[in-house]
């Protein structure tokens, strides 16, 4: 974490070298929305995967239910407390749906991306230290065969990414709800897909606890089927605000 916070800083630091007197005040302008990502995927990862976690060890004490009101619960909550500072991304897909979207600027999208990764592998970190006896740390693994898993994830990541478009470039009534909406669509994909395909929808949530459980078996799936999903939403909401 230490290595990319250093590089994230480094890289304000050039953007701003021949601007002294502005310096502090856009160092931290920019470095704030990097810590509410970081912070942000933290908790999507500790608190979701943490309960997946959970029920593993404890042999289904929080439930399938369980863990798809957790990920729906702090997704809605990280969105309310920090969509004003970054805008509230926590998924590497997303920031790229964005950008390819034009809402955000391509710059922005490294640090972005890996803020919220650096998030992630923290939380697992934490996880795999509070809970030796967890064999997967909330990994997710296909239950069918891998075709079957990729082509759910992209679905579900394509609605997801719909709904966000929809619900952030709207009216400004509309937007105070986007938390709700964004964090109810994560609740129902992963009521009914989770036991399918762990319902992802985030290269980062996926990423870290299989990289720390040591689980890479179908880590392809769940790397590539966001980000087809995201271009596909990307695409169709470009055609219904035409």
């Amino acid at each position: 974490m230490s290595v990319v916070v250093t590089s994230l800083i480094g890289d304000v630091v050039k953007k701003n070298a021949r601007m002294p007197g502005r310096y502090p005040g856009i160092l931290l302008l920019y470095m704030k929305k990097y810590i509410a990502e970081f912070i942000g995927t933290f908790a999507l990862v500790f608190c979701g995967t943490g309960a997946v976690t959970i029920d593993e060890v404890t042999h289904g004490s929080i439930s399938h239910i369980g863990i798809a009101f957790t990920f729906g619960l702090i997704v809605m909550t990280m969105i309310f407390a920090f969509g004003s500072i970054s805008d509230a991304h926590f998924n590497p897909a997303v920031t790229i749906g964005f950008a390819i979207h034009k809402n955000f600027p391509w710059k922005e999208t490294w640090p972005y991306i890996m803020a919220q990764i650096s998030g992630a592998f923290t939380a697992s970190a934490i996880l795999k230290r509070l809970f030796p006896g967890a064999v997967f740390l909330g990994t997710t693994l296909p239950a069918g065969t891998a075709v079957q898993s990729f082509i759910i994830e992209i679905i579900l990541a394509f609605f997801l990414m719909l709904v966000i478009l929809q619900v952030t470039t709207g009216a400004k009534e509309q937007g105070m709800f986007a938390g709700s909406a964004i964090g109810g669509m994560v609740l129902l994909e992963a009521m009914f897909a989770g036991p399918v395909t762990g319902a992802s929808m985030n290269p980062a949530r996926s990423l870290a606890p299989a990289i720390v459980s040591g689980h890479l078996q179908h880590l392809w799936i769940y790397l590539t089927s966001p980000f087809i999903g995201v271009l596909i939403a990307v695409c169709i909401h470009k055609i219904l605000k035409k």
